[in-house]
């Protein structure tokens, strides 16, 4: 069977679905294109800022722009560079996109797990009725020195409850927030479905601040699972992959 489910690459076209509607408008972090005025616009709101492409994935090519007292600081990967004026830094972030379109959004401070930063992937998955269900949350835990918590840039994937209880949240909170993820979850699936014909997967990248307020950072049209793989226990992986089955996913 081929694997069958619609692709989005653009985050800012499926960020603006998201915005259409109150009840989900509320966990997106502002976001807006890249430009002048938007830089201006969004330093001036918030002291840290993202720079992200538009339809990049697996956390490549973003840069944090922090607030200092004697410019701004960039940091792309592990290296960081300082403006002294925002003119110098709208240059230096031009000249890093090129061609490509990228958009700002607003900084959220992670909350941590065991000292290092974390976000929750929400796994949501068709049935063969058509039906929205979220079959799984796991999260990406980061390096501390590093900007993004993916994977491939050297995050190492863990089990929600672990993450969680290291976080100090409590278990009837961590239950709450399972609860609470994987209902937002099917909203969003069922927010795309409006906007858009076939989509079978989603992945929802999301970030809790440190008052533990969801956040979502990214809705992935092809989301990767297979790090799931790498735990000990794999009936998340085995579970994910059974609903996947039904719409050509094996892996």
């Amino acid at each position: 069977m081929t694997y069958k489910s619609s692709t989005i690459k653009s985050k800012w076209k499926k960020t603006k679905w998201l915005l259409e509607e109150s009840h989900l408008k509320q966990y997106v972090p502002a976001t807006l294109p890249f430009s002048k005025g938007n830089l201006t616009s969004m330093l001036s709101s918030y002291s840290t800022v993202f720079f992200k492409p538009t339809s990049g994935s697996g956390g490549n090519n973003i840069i944090r722009i922090k607030k200092k007292d004697g410019g701004y600081q960039t940091q792309y990967n592990t290296v960081k560079t300082t403006y002294t004026t925002q003119e110098k830094l709208y240059k230096g972030l031009k000249r890093f996109a090129g061609k490509k379109d990228f958009l700002l959004q607003k900084g959220i401070r992670l909350a941590k797990s065991n000292g290092k930063p974390f976000d929750i992937r929400v796994m949501v998955q068709k049935t063969n009725k058509g039906s929205w269900v979220s079959t799984g949350l796991f999260t990406k835990v980061g390096k501390p020195n590093k900007v993004a918590t993916n994977y491939n840039q050297g995050g190492t994937v863990e089990y929600f409850n672990k993450t969680m209880a290291r976080s100090e949240f409590n278990s009837i909170s961590i239950q709450q927030m399972e609860h609470k993820l994987k209902q937002l979850g099917v909203s969003v699936g069922h927010n795309f479905d409006r906007h858009y014909k076939g989509f079978k997967e989603l992945g929802l990248d999301v970030a809790l601040d440190q008052s533990g307020k969801p956040w979502i950072l990214e809705v992935n049209t092809r989301p990767q699972f297979y790090p799931l793989k790498a735990l000990k226990d794999k009936s998340l992986y085995h579970r994910i992959v059974s609903y996947g089955k039904q719409y050509g996913r094996t892996k």
